[in-house]
């Protein structure tokens, strides 16, 4: 497969084919996308949470942020890699925001970056410095207090209508492409038809021009909570328990490691002496 790029994805908009996009945050994760033919691979703040434990996303540091896109970059060379702006990184002034998007970049890699918010004047200026940049509204985690926490927006009129001019002025910006998370199901088709590039959507409905889920939460790997939208294609974290308790059990009992796992070429006679 070529390399994945904003002009292949405004092409599947065009004709109307969907768009994958999962995160991965490491090597082998990001191998086993590659492998999948997944168009797009968020390496996505919700690392923070997932890979290191934290409560929420906000303690992320670009550093960190920058340490995992790098072997996501080496495993998926066909997919768009996406590096996320962490919290801090963009809110102080526009040129904080060029130079956080410069390190992700340089450092990190990836092909583009992605930040949240309905902020065309920062999308606009990260742009002209020669940066793509994908919009991230509606349900904005790292913000989600200001929203009055996870709940879904753009549930009136009012509300509905000031997602759709985010939406309208990230294009005008130079936003290539906007995530829309967790709005009402006919909010999400009518951004998508509002803007001509895509719209990917999480918790945003069937319409969208495609979507986006956590790797850990589709294939179980994650139990702290498990947001509605997610539909979990595997349980792989009960198998690797599954896994690592057999093996637990064989250690105790003398069953594994089993000849076939050893390596010969001296006998016990052979060291008696030493």
């Amino acid at each position: 497969m070529a390399k994945v790029t904003i002009q292949k994805l405004k092409e599947m908009k065009q004709k109307g084919e969907k768009i994958s996009m999962v995160t991965a945050y490491d090597y082998a994760q990001a191998v086993l996308v590659e492998k999948s033919g997944i168009e797009i691979i968020l390496v996505g703040d919700s690392l923070a949470m997932t890979m290191l434990g934290n409560e929420g996303t906000v303690q992320l540091t670009t550093d960190e942020m920058i340490a995992h896109i790098k072997p996501v970059v080496k495993g998926a060379p066909t997919p768009m890699i996406v590096g996320d702006m962490v919290f801090g990184s963009y809110n102080e002034s526009i040129s904080q925001a060029i130079r956080s998007a410069n390190r992700l970049m340089k450092e990190g890699g990836c092909d583009v970056i992605k930040l949240e918010g309905g902020r065309p004047e920062v999308v606009s200026a990260i742009v002209e410095a020669g940066i793509p940049v994908q919009g991230h509204i509606g349900l904005t985690p790292q913000t989600a207090s200001m929203l009055g926490g996870f709940k879904v927006q753009g549930k009136s009129l009012e509300a509905a209508q000031r997602i759709i001019d985010e939406a309208k002025a990230l294009e005008e910006a130079g936003a290539f492409s906007i995530v829309v998370e967790c709005v009402p199901e006919e909010l999400g088709r009518a951004i998508t038809e509002a803007v001509s590039i895509p719209i990917i959507g999480i918790g945003a409905g069937r319409y969208c021009d495609g979507q986006v889920l956590v790797f850990h939460d589709m294939l179980g790997l994650f139990d702290k909570f498990l947001p509605k939208f997610v539909k979990q294609y595997a349980q792989i974290g009960d198998e690797i328990v599954k896994s690592l308790s057999t093996y637990k059990e064989e250690v105790r009992q003398g069953a594994f490691p089993e000849e076939k796992h050893t390596f010969g070429g001296l006998s016990r006679e052979d060291l008696k002496d030493l």
